[in-house]
């Protein structure tokens, strides 16, 4: 018997080239691209959006656009040549030998069908099971993929599930089969740390019991170091290094690499040591600490928000009895899983809507109480930056027409005016004059964020309320957002609300954190004090959720 290094690899790729047809010609998405993968093992791809990562991925199993073409090298699977097989020999892989998780499982399960259905429909077409025994094998199939009530949970709609139980059920569809390799694209980048670590330690156990090989898509460095045993790095369509996770880590050769594991936070806190968090900490608590008492720009005070939902007796309680400041030039962050009640605090001081009791004060007034013109001059000093730059952006305007809007709503200066303090506000993000005349589809998704930030900006505000506004950006993309809100703060002595999932970036960014739980506050301290020294239960599970959390990386 052969041992098993000697073994050949389960997946090898070699000179992948992959080619899409534009109106412009072809483009090469993908620049021989080569790697291997053994059995059981789990392999990392990482890179920012549009490196070529998931078109490597896709080629696998012939699901590139009609567009997309595999033009030169070879994807061997289990010693078959993939590249050129026909459409039966690759439906014949696909699922009964390698399964996928997708990215968006909103997009990604028919709203129409049942859960159970779908992954029944899976079953039967692989026959693994046939109309006699197929209920009883979905369940079983949910049930192994950590679906609680799993006969139940069968017989609902997508919409009825939570992000991360469609996770799940996207999972049992990927390992129905039993596949010996599964291909997860970002299979968690949408879920709350404490769902996140749950999906993907589920995942792990699976893959594991069926001697799986996984071949994992992220732009996360902390979750391929913590999951995956090698990890790929890919740039522009190339892959630029590869090898151990921890060497890449520890020891970056590529300059692209370097700057992935600069900019990824959750890797930047795996360095630090609590003496350097300290001192960083009290470096921007400073002015604050010194002063007699802080100066709050924002107040929540007794703070509910209740709503009624049909059926129900008990009215919903969104937001519990919350009490907050935020200290003038101070960044505070507010954290918790979906449905803590984050986001409904944040459009509650945008006055999106109104608390059911309670007392939120801007300056020292009730913002709900103000008069038409205190109205008028409280809606120009808070102004937000929401979480998707896709959808926040009018893509009819031209981006200077996007930042000039908020100027000429409030009549500030003339047109030529506003079009002066429109280049101004592009220079202060970092972006260039010209790009006034384009339109937000010709932006990437770190230029549309950094046009929100303008035009949040316009009108010089006091307080700018940031809804997870780098959560749907690549990791270098939001390392430059990060250091930008930064920036802007030190030179216009700016208050920030900051609500996000995302722990390692709130370490990063914020001078006090607010953990909230089911519409509760459950602690409020310090970012050092809450890092260090968390006191809550709910806290602890957090931090300890945070992908790479478990790292120890030599600084």
């Amino acid at each position: 018997m052969r041992h098993p290094e000697t073994l050949p690899p389960l997946l090898e790729i070699s000179g992948l080239k992959v080619d899409f047809s534009t109106q412009d010609g072809p483009v090469t998405a993908v620049h021989e691209a080569s790697l291997t993968l053994g059995a059981g093992e789990t392999l990392a791809i990482v890179g920012e959006s549009g490196s070529g990562k998931s078109t490597t991925a896709m080629s696998i199993i012939g699901l590139l656009p009609g567009n997309g073409r595999v033009s030169a090298g070879s994807i061997r699977f289990d010693g078959q040549e993939l590249v050129g097989a026909d459409e039966a020999a690759l439906r014949e892989v696909r699922g009964r030998h390698i399964g996928l998780v997708p990215q968006d499982p909103m997009s990604n399960l028919n709203p129409v069908s049942k859960i159970g259905t779908q992954v029944a429909e899976t079953l039967l077409a692989h026959g693994l099971a046939n109309r006699r025994n197929v209920d009883a094998k979905v369940v079983e199939t949910l049930a192994a993929a950590g679906l609680p009530d799993a006969a139940r949970r069968a017989k609902q709609y997508p919409h009825e599930f939570s992000g991360g139980m469609r996770q799940r059920a996207l999972i049992a569809i990927g390992l129905a089969c039993r596949p010996r390799l599964l291909i997860a694209d970002e299979p968690t980048s949408a879920l709350d740390v404490t769902v996140q670590r749950t999906i993907l330690d589920q995942l792990d156990s699976m893959t594991r019991e069926l001697g799986t090989a996984v071949l994992m898509i992220t732009h996360d460095l902390g979750l391929a170091a913590e999951r995956a045993k090698h990890v790929v790095v890919m740039h522009r369509g190339r892959v630029v290094e590869q090898g151990p996770a921890r060497q890449i880590l520890e020891d970056p050769q590529h300059p692209y690499t370097q700057s992935l594991v600069k900019a990824a936070p959750s890797v930047a806190i795996a360095r630090l040591r609590p003496e350097d968090f300290r001192a960083t900490t009290s470096e921007r608590l400073a002015p604050v600490a010194s002063a007699p008492a802080p100066d709050h720009i924002v107040e929540f005070e007794g703070v509910t928000k209740e709503y009624r939902i049909r059926g129900q007796r008990e009215p919903f309680l969104a937001v519990d009895d919350v009490s907050l400041a935020i200290p003038r030039g101070t960044t505070v962050s507010v954290v918790g899983e979906s449905g803590s009640g984050k986001t409904t605090t944040a459009r509650m001081l945008l006055k999106a809507i109104e608390p059911t009791s309670g007392t939120v004060r801007f300056e020292g007034k009730d913002i709900f109480s103000l008069s038409r013109a205190e109205q008028r001059d409280f809606r120009q000093k808070v102004q937000p930056v929401f979480q998707d730059p896709y959808s926040s952006l009018n893509p009819m305007f031209t981006i200077e027409r996007i930042i000039e809007e908020p100027l000429a709503f409030y009549g500030r200066g003339s047109r030529i005016e506003r079009q002066k303090r429109v280049r101004e506000l592009l220079d202060q993000v970092a972006l260039p004059s010209e790009m006034a005349r384009r339109y937000p589809s010709e932006l990437s998704g770190g230029q549309r964020q950094r046009v929100a930030i303008a035009r949040a900006l316009a009108l010089s505000p006091d307080v700018v309320v940031c809804d997870e506004p780098v959560s749907a950006l690549d990791v270098l993309v939001q390392d430059q957002i990060l250091r930008l809100l930064g920036d802007l703060q030190r030179e216009y002595g700016l208050s920030y609300l900051f609500i996000s999932h995302d722990l390692a970036v709130v370490r990063l960014i914020s001078d006090y954190v607010c953990v909230m739980k089911n519409g509760k506050l459950v602690e409020a301290a310090t970012s050092e004090e809450i890092f260090t020294n968390p006191r809550d239960p709910y806290t602890r599970n957090l931090l300890a959720s945070i992908p790479g959390n478990e790292l120890e990386i030599a600084s």
